[in-house]
């Protein structure tokens, strides 16, 4: 009546396992460290980077605990451990020494950092400590939101800049374009022309949904960016904010920035261990520009450092091409770009697709129309440091749209595009909300989570043991294992624990021994009409499961709800609150009842439960 199968009792002991695995790498500590990462755009951070820095460190008599490389983002990063804090001070004057060899213009970041003790063996199995928020480590929070209609408005300007060259190309006569709202109309004064037309954009433009309509003696042909086209435009610009304010975050040394999209257009940022917010928000706010300059031809190839650079020009030393002297005044900057992504050539290969707003792509042409077989560079220029991002023979007269061949691969054209695109942000962005949480708030907010939890569950404990004796300590040790399978999963997400988030690990036992009483209850109940102990036991869980399972499903929707409609704060509190309803239910029915099955299962003949007194009515 109350034996486990045998399956269950390995299914339990693997829950243990896994509970204390991915729960212990929280009480191991942190370790000083540094961390090295790229300061420019088109440096990435790689294996190479890493044995540079463990070589430095080991030729200057401080060899790190560990170097490991972190491919977390896109450029990855290099991390360094060291036994003390001295270590690691002057280990970061050394690297930023040794990595960089012009301090005006650092290649690389190197910024504190603290790094989990979690033994080697637990981190190759993946076990590693939750990260802390804000509200504990202290930093700074910025709620950013994307002006998409900027966005739409920016792909309109290229779109109309675009079907106006199209059509000059191609020798068809319009009557006039213009915008109204989100659509391009393009007048006409007869059906034949705009046939044509027609069929020149929807080969070209395939975003455009065309419709034809009139007015008076005109004909009109509509353009409306398709539905499809509306949104991935809209999430290249916020993913090419991200992406943007990720590089300039670098220059902060953040140790664990966190930037990431929250709904359809905004844009959270928080930065452990920034105190000054003013700083922040200067170099998330920061600007860099993109420069397109024809090539200096005066000077040959491969003489740029020894020749005289001539008046009007400049020479550029860093970047693929470099060096390079172009001159001095740009044909276009970045603002002419409207959007840059990604293509093939008509040979298939890997190539990047341009286009340009209307004065870009008159400047383009102009400068380009008798100047072909010459070379013109594009350049990035961040805190008035300029670096080639390619050099390119000009093969025929560009316009509004244009293509950069030769990349060699497709994440080569994939990298170029998104500098391109990410040269400045792509839309402009609002804070909306803003806090800063001091290191010591921080720690004490810390340590006041952690003793509620503590007594909480220590006054939990103590009721439980008191008033239902043996079953009691049962349900004490389901509650733990509740806790700590909370952990555990939470630990295994690399969950950002916050302060909510410990406040719904406080509440979650309290909910997890409600069901505990119940099973508690409901055996009393049935002892008290006469059953005997062990049937007792097995209709006391049997029938409060129902009961059980109906209030954490409610709970649960209400959970949910938090989750789905609710941000920031708000949805961390609901992702612990709907994990430990899950746990809860797992650890006070399964685990709760195998622990009862072991101790009371294994006797034939049982007198009594000790489950606290059992108030019989009075015969």
């Amino acid at each position: 009546m109350n034996r486990y199968p045998l399956w269950k009792y390995i299914l339990i002991v693997i829950a243990l396992l896994f509970g204390v695995l991915y729960s212990v790498p929280n009480f191991f500590g942190e370790s000083p460290a540094v961390q090295v990462s790229s300061a420019k755009a088109t440096v990435k951070v790689d294996q190479a980077t890493m044995g540079r820095v463990s070589d430095a460190l080991n030729k200057a008599g401080m060899p790190p605990e560990s170097v490991v490389f972190d491919v977390t983002g896109k450029q990855g990063s290099v991390r360094a451990r060291f036994r003390d804090t001295d270590t690691q001070f002057r280990a970061k004057t050394l690297l930023e020494k040794e990595l960089n060899a012009d301090p005006a213009d650092p290649t690389y970041i190197v910024a504190f950092n603290l790094l989990p003790n979690t033994p080697q063996w637990l981190q190759s199995l993946r076990a590693m400590p939750m990260y802390l928020g804000l509200d504990l480590r202290g930093g700074v929070h910025f709620l950013m939101q994307v002006d998409t209609k900027a966005v739409v408005a920016k792909r309109l300007q290229g779109l109309q800049t675009s079907v106006r060259s199209m059509l000059r190309d191609k020798n068809v006569r319009h009557a006039g374009i213009s915008r109204n709202g989100d659509q391009v109309v393009v007048l006409f004064r007869d059906e034949e022309t705009r046939n044509k037309a027609r069929e020149v954009l929807a080969s070209q433009l395939s975003e455009l949904a065309l419709q034809d309509a009139a007015e008076g003696a005109d004909l009109k042909l509509i353009g409306t960016i398709r539905p499809e086209a509306l949104k991935r435009t809209t999430e290249e610009a916020v993913q090419q904010n991200i992406s943007t304010l990720s590089k300039r975050v670098n220059e902060l040394g953040v140790a664990e920035p966190v930037i990431q999209r929250q709904g359809a257009d905004r844009i959270v940022v928080q930065l452990p261990g920034v105190q000054d917010v003013s700083r922040a928000k200067d170099i998330i706010g920061r600007t860099a520009t993109l420069e397109v300059r024809m090539v200096d031809e005066s000077v040959m190839r491969g003489t740029e450092e020894t020749a005289a650079v001539p008046f009007g020009s400049e020479l550029f030393k860093i970047g693929k091409g470099a060096p390079v002297v172009l001159y001095k005044d740009p044909i276009i900057t970045g603002d002419y770009i409207s959007s840059a992504g990604a293509s093939f050539d008509s040979n298939q290969q890997p190539a990047v697709s341009i286009d340009l707003n209307g004065d870009g792509g008159r400047r383009m042409r102009e400068a380009t129309r008798s100047k072909i077989g010459k070379s013109m560079a594009i350049v990035l220029f961040e805190k008035n440091k300029g670096e080639v991002l390619t050099v390119a023979t000009i093969r025929d007269e560009l316009g509004a749209r244009f293509q950069i061949t030769g990349m060699g691969s497709a994440e080569a054209a994939s990298d170029l595009a998104l500098l391109l695109r990410a040269g400045s942000l792509a839309a402009p962005m609002e804070i909306i909300e803003e806090s800063t949480i001091g290191p010591q708030l921080g720690a004490e907010n810390i340590q006041k989570g952690f003793n509620s939890t503590l007594y909480g569950f220590a006054a939990i404990a103590l009721f439980m043991l008191i008033y239902y004796h043996l079953f009691g300590f049962f349900s004490v040790f389901a509650l733990a294992v509740n806790l700590m399978l909370l952990i555990a999963v939470l630990s295994t997400l690399q969950a950002t624990l916050t302060l909510p988030g410990m406040a719904a690990i406080a509440f979650t036992l309290g909910m997890a021994i409600d069901a505990n009483v119940l099973i508690n209850e409901r055996i009393r109940e049935e002892l008290r009409h006469g059953n005997s102990p062990q049937a007792a036991i097995a209709a006391g869980f049997d029938r409060a499961w129902a009961t059980i399972l109906d209030s954490n499903v409610t709970t649960m929707i209400a959970g949910l709800a938090l989750l789905i409609f609710g941000s920031g704060a708000i949805r961390g509190f609901a992702v612990v609150h709907c994990i430990g309803i899950l746990t809860s239910i797992f650890s006070a029915v399964f685990v709760s009842r195998g622990v009862a099955n072991l101790w009371y299962g294994r006797k034939k003949k049982l007198a009594g439960v000790s489950i606290g007194q059992v108030w019989k009515p009075d015969t």
